[in-house]
């Protein structure tokens, strides 16, 4: 080896086959580039919901939309394991308890069924909720704005919007006395929401006509027991068994013809008169970033609640004609949607 030196710097040189000898120890000492990399780690996400989640199903596919539109490729970096119960909220527990079986890295919980499914079934799995109408009445959170434990997510404020039923029913069909709702008693908002609407209705002197329905196979029954009471309108309660059964809804109703205000809008699209409501397939969109941020490291407790900022007035003018009712001009100019 030969040493050369200045006042600022040093240069060794090697002879040529020390030089080599080094080259060939470094080259086969490095780990191969290739080799060196890591699989990339696939997060497994379980999505619980209270109705019907399926692919193709438009309110899941919104949720995986918003995945995707965040850079999560199921196959590559995500996988998605869907329990749903299809209306049949018994099977909630049982579900959830799965989730937790499979170690999933996150629970997506959708209405308040399947969210305190979730919350009974694990402390230390995060839980996104969404679709739940009071999570602080519930149970679910301690508050919006400091979640707490395992659960953060986003409601659609439902409570608050149901006195909103009562005075579209009344101006919607003027003189009217007598409203029907349509409830489910496992839904456990439903009972104080019930409170709301028979509040509003009381003020306005307007008689409420409750019929619970706690599975599919009684709504053809709760529609006669309407008819019979002279219902002039029908409430339905956003509920994912009454999501589910939607078309079934709508043309009972039309049969029975019952004017139907839903909280669903899904619903009016489908063939109800009027909804009102959020947008559930943008919230539901928007749900996906905090699979998101509790994916990269968030915690849970740390995430506030999201509450809705625009509610959507949708009226549905061919189910109008079709019972033969004029919408007032006053309920028109507020509609976001008019389906025509």
């Amino acid at each position: 080896m030969t040493l050369f030196r200045s006042s600022n710097f040093e240069i060794r040189t090697w002879p040529t086959a020390l030089l080599l000898v080094a080259l060939t120890l470094g080259i086969a000492g490095a780990p191969s580039a290739v080799g060196a990399q890591q699989p990339q780690k696939v997060f497994r996400v379980g999505y619980l919901d209270s109705g019907v989640a399926a692919p193709g199903a438009p309110l899941f596919e919104s949720f995986r939309q918003g995945l995707r539109d965040l850079g999560w490729v199921e196959g590559q970096n995500i996988a998605i394991e869907v329990r749903s119960a299809e209306g049949k909220y018994e099977r909630l527990p049982q579900l959830a308890a799965e989730l937790v079986r499979l170690n999933v890295d996150v629970i997506v919980a959708l209405s308040t069924p399947a969210s305190l499914a979730a919350k009974h079934a694990t402390t230390t799995i995060p839980i996104v909720i969404g679709r739940v109408a009071d999570p602080i009445g519930s149970g679910l959170v301690a508050s919006l704005a400091r979640p707490g434990g395992n659960i953060t997510g986003w409601t659609h404020l439902g409570r608050e919007l149901r006195a909103k039923y009562v005075d579209l029913v009344r101006e919607t069909i003027p003189g009217s006395t007598r409203i029907g709702v349509l409830w489910n008693p496992a839904n456990p908002i439903h009972g104080p929401s019930l409170k709301n609407v028979q509040a509003a209705a009381k003020a306005l002197q307007v008689q409420v006509h409750a019929v619970g329905v706690q599975g599919p196979e009684k709504l053809e029954s709760a529609f006669s027991a309407l008819t019979g009471k002279h219902a002039e309108a029908l409430v339905v309660f956003p509920d994912g068994m009454f999501l589910a059964q939607g078309e079934r809804i709508v043309a009972l109703a039309a049969r029975s013809r019952l004017p139907a205000i839903c909280g669903m809008t899904e619903i009016t699209r489908a063939g109800g008169l009027m909804g009102y409501g959020v947008n559930l397939p943008d919230m539901y969109r928007h749900g996906a970033s905090f699979v998101d941020k509790v994916l990269k490291g968030a915690k849970p407790a740390d995430l506030p609640i999201e509450q809705p900022t625009k509610f959507e007035l949708v009226i549905n003018l061919k189910t109008a004609k079709a019972l033969g009712l004029t919408i007032p001009q006053s309920v028109l100019i507020r509609a976001d949607e008019v389906i025509r």
